[in-house]
């Protein structure tokens, strides 16, 4: 049950430093922050240092792409592989409480420093209907205090991989064929019902105002191939007609740039754009293999790409062109997809890994730290809320109150020099063990480094305990894990094989 204190922000922050705006904002020493009704109100320099233990203060980070996943790919068995390998161990897993699910995932992310997360919902728990299992997925954002946008999963073919399904069981082994047509073909709803259903959905939403604050509900594609064209342009119209967000995976693997070649042989950018889905309300998840110019017409239409550079590396998908995303001014924002550089949610670490290897090489810098900052704090809000404030992501009089503390002792801990710049130490160093305090829309939801709204620990362990259970009276788990190992191991030399994307 959620805590019935409502965990106000302090009235004030003194802090050792202050990181406003970093990257484009020196940083302020020993200063105050007075905030007020969910807002910064004043920020003042102190006229003394700061007693007692050192904080630095700077913007709560933002999740661009996610799933809201609680179980992680090394737990499932699913390690080392591929996407298109790594997707079928994603169903193993009993369907649980989705409140449960949620709130876990949530509270990670937050204590990890994520004011606002996106949840592309691709993995929905059954049992219940899906406008009240997305219900509760909102019940869990709002008890967490974490600000979320809600993309409703919307596929209707290819259901074993990119092709269609009778060419993909074809290559495989013929005993497990039928078993894998049972679970896995897909079974997509007629277009105009997908797109009722998220109407449907936030309809629910508006009537309880203690939810809409927390949730902004979207339109979830999951990708052109698993989405048929009478589908794509039906979204396409929808989000033109609601003004609703729209948020989708393009071009994440090798071989999705093969096969969007091969069926869109004019380009599948182009093909969005010309049916309408190319607008300032998209964000596009990863766009790993994106072209210069395919990057150029994203740009021009002030679509957003969140960049997912961990789950990139895990999943073997590749480096985004995040340098040439910049160069030709393309909207980039973070996203963990789930992931985070050791599976944990650690946005700061996530922020180092990108920043490390998209800052350039030698004297060269393709990515300032301006854009680093824009990229890990701002653009992100827009994913996840539509949030054009012009403050959201900074600290300033007016910004919104979502601010992240950290333990400036332990992380300054063999300081030898008074004039180290300390957001160099921050994007050297900094982990979500620093952080001490998280802070949304003027509510601690983090205090010494625990969620402070629900008891987390208690919900970890009731989730497991409720999932281990359905596991062990699921009795046909373990032969469908074994052909869930011979499928995947029958992908590999479909891909491999050069011409694989004819056959689709």
């Amino acid at each position: 049950m959620p805590d019935t204190h409502p965990n106000p922000a302090p009235t004030t922050l003194d802090c050792a430093w202050l990181l406003s705006d970093p990257g484009s904002t020196p940083p302020q020493a020993n200063t105050r922050i007075t905030l007020a009704s969910g807002l910064v109100s004043t920020v003042a320099a102190l006229p003394q240092p700061v007693a007692g233990p050192r904080q630095l203060v700077l913007p709560a980070l933002a999740n661009a792409h996610d799933h809201g996943r609680t179980f992680r790919s090394a737990t499932l068995g699913s390690q080392d592989l591929p996407l298109e390998g790594w997707l079928p161990y994603q169903g193993l897993v009993p369907g649980a409480d989705p409140y449960l699910c949620a709130a876990t995932s949530f509270a990670r992310s937050v204590r990890r420093g994520v004011a606002h997360l996106m949840v592309h919902y691709t993995r929905v728990q059954g049992g219940m209907p899906f406008v009240e299992e997305g219900l509760a997925v909102v019940r869990a954002a709002r008890d967490v205090g974490v600000r979320i946008g809600f993309a409703v999963a919307l596929r209707d073919r290819n259901g074993l991989g990119l092709c269609d399904d009778a060419t993909m069981l074809a290559a495989l082994r013929p005993e497990i064929r039928d078993e894998v047509a049972r679970r896995m073909a897909v079974r997509g709803l007629p277009p105009a019902q997908q797109v009722a259903l998220v109407e449907e959905l936030a309809a629910s939403v508006q009537q309880d105002d203690s939810l809409a604050q927390h949730m902004t509900v979207q339109y979830g594609p999951t990708g052109v191939q698993w989405c048929s064209q009478p589908l794509l342009e039906a979204i396409a119209q929808g989000s033109a007609d609601h003004q609703r967000p729209v948020h989708m995976h393009l071009l994440e693997t090798p071989y999705q740039r093969q096969w969007a070649d091969h069926a869109y042989p004019k380009g599948i950018v182009h093909y969005l754009d010309q049916i309408g889905l190319l607008s300032p309300r998209l964000t596009l998840a990863h766009c790993v293999h994106a072209r210069s110019d395919e990057l150029a017409l994203l740009a021009e239409r002030g679509v957003t790409i969140a960049v997912n550079t961990s789950s990139n590396l895990a999943l073997k998908s590749g480096i985004a062109p995040l340098a040439e995303m910049l160069r030709q001014g393309c909207r980039v924002a973070m996203g963990l997809d789930g992931a985070g550089p050791d599976e944990d949610d650690d946005a700061l670490r996530e922020m180092r890994l990108a920043y490390t290897l998209q800052r350039g090489w030698g004297f060269a810098e393709d990515m300032t730290r301006t854009q680093l900052w824009t990229f890990a704090a701002r653009n992100g809000r827009r994913s996840v809320s539509a949030d054009t404030h012009p403050l959201g992501g900074t600290i300033a009089p007016g910004a919104p109150a979502d601010l992240v503390v950290l333990n400036w002792d332990a992380l300054d801990d063999d300081a030898l020099f008074d004039n180290i710049d300390p957001l160099d130490l921050l994007l050297a160093r900094a982990n979500g063990s620093h952080i001490d305090q998280v802070i949304v829309g003027g509510r601690t939801v983090v205090r010494r480094g625990q969620l402070t709204t629900l008891d987390e620990p208690a919900l970890r362990a009731e989730l497991l305990a409720q999932v281990r259970s359905r596991i062990a009276a699921q009795a046909d788990l373990s032969p469908w894990r074994a052909t869930v190992d011979a499928f995947v191991e029958d992908l590999g030399p479909f891909y491999r094989r050069s011409a694989w994307a004819g056959c689709c």
